[in-house]
């Protein structure tokens, strides 16, 4: 697995890792100064423009134990060097599908297989407290996608969750965990079991940094990324007043699919799923009722796949260009490049009006760019 530089580490610990500050502010940071080692260095002045001058003086000062927690990062990822790491927003493989939806985080810690999160994946969620059948589906429903070569995304917690990993890992796809802790906590602690064996198969993944221990506001805080990763979310079981329903309204929010297993008029555990189909989510019984509703084009590939050793000419070519590779596969905007490429804006317009004239990018409506070809 890929890794930061100790001092791109530090960078992005002390832009990403601190109170006042939300999301949208970092991105126009990262926007307007291409880096997080940029941004320290910018003049409060600079800094005042884009984020107002009270803010700027904030950001002046380092966050609340970033040392501790820098230690303690760098303490955990030597624990399994091979096997641990972190993402940012300017990671060339940062998942478009991710980075596609309303609130991309801006940095994730990884234990496991990092190209996973580039797969095509289904999110399958629902209740902690399921019932037996509920269980089984989730099991079922899982192996036999990840049989297809799909990943299954989900969340780790008790019931569903849990179901759905365990179903996954009996098939080659592997699974994803989006985690509401620091990746050096385990919860429920009961899956301890269960989160070592998606490390060595699969991918744990949080937002939240080392020594974050299971708050009630991360948890629908982990759900927009679950939803971000997939194609589609999947709720078997859900009572009306459920994270699992946050899921599914943020997947139908970014225009993916949402589907629902129907259950007893009699279950509670049930009322949260025929909701969903009462406002048009895809009844599901089978595996095909999910896959069908992709279309005959879905493909279950990697992206990384085109690294592989018969890769054609213009794979490598874009393996090897840092803006095709920046990219990626699907419309992306000039922002979005340069936070990945970490270029000035002058510059990246140059090379794109280039790539352009050269037939590998398009232009598209909306300030998009897309790679051309066949990469």
């Amino acid at each position: 697995m890929s890794r930061l530089a100790d001092d791109e580490l530090d960078a992005w610990l002390w832009l990403v890792h601190r109170t006042g500050f939300g999301r949208s502010a970092m991105r126009r940071l990262l926007t307007s100064f291409g880096s997080p080692q940029a941004i320290t260095v910018a003049s409060t002045d600079a800094l005042a423009e884009v984020i107002g001058p009270a803010r700027a003086e904030s950001l002046a000062q380092a966050p609340d134990r970033h040392v501790e927690r820098l230690a303690a990062t760098r303490a955990w990822l030597a624990e399994a060097p091979g096997r641990r790491g972190v993402m940012t927003l300017a990671d060339a493989d940062y998942p478009p599908q991710l980075l596609q939806s309303a609130d991309p985080p801006l940095l994730l810690y990884l234990d496991g297989r990092r190209e996973l999160l580039g797969a095509a994946s289904v999110a399958i969620v629902g209740s902690r407290k399921p019932t037996p059948q509920g269980l089984e589906n989730a099991r079922r429903l899982a192996r036999e996608l990840g049989e297809r070569g799909w990943v299954v995304v989900s969340g780790l917690a008790a019931g569903i969750d849990g179901a759905a990993h365990t179903g996954a890992l009996l098939a080659e796809a592997g699974t994803v965990a989006v985690v509401g802790t620091g990746l050096d906590q385990v919860y429920p602690a009961s899956h301890r079991a269960l989160a070592g064996r998606i490390a060595e198969r699969g991918l744990l993944c949080s937002e939240f940094p080392v020594g974050t221990p299971p708050l009630r506001e991360h948890f629908p805080q982990r759900n927009r990324i679950i939803a971000g990763l997939a194609r589609g979310t999947l709720v078997v079981e859900a009572a009306l007043k459920s994270g699992s329903l946050i899921t599914a309204r943020l997947a139908a929010e970014a225009g993916r699919e949402v589907f629902a297993v129907p259950g007893s008029i009699q279950s509670p555990q049930a009322r949260g799923c025929h909701a969903l189909l009462r406002d048009g989510a895809k009844l599901v019984e089978t595996v095909d009722d999910v896959l069908d509703e992709f279309g005959p084009g879905a493909s279950p590939t990697t992206r990384a796949a085109a690294a592989g050793p018969d890769a054609d000419a213009d794979c490598v070519e874009a393996l090897e260009d840092p803006v095709l590779r920046a990219l990626g596969h699907e419309p992306t905007t000039l922002d979005a490049l340069i936070a990945r490429c970490g270029w000035p804006s002058p510059e990246l317009g140059a090379r794109l009006l280039e790539l352009e004239l050269d037939g590998r990018v398009a232009r598209l409506p909306g300030g998009l760019f897309q790679r051309c070809g066949k990469v």
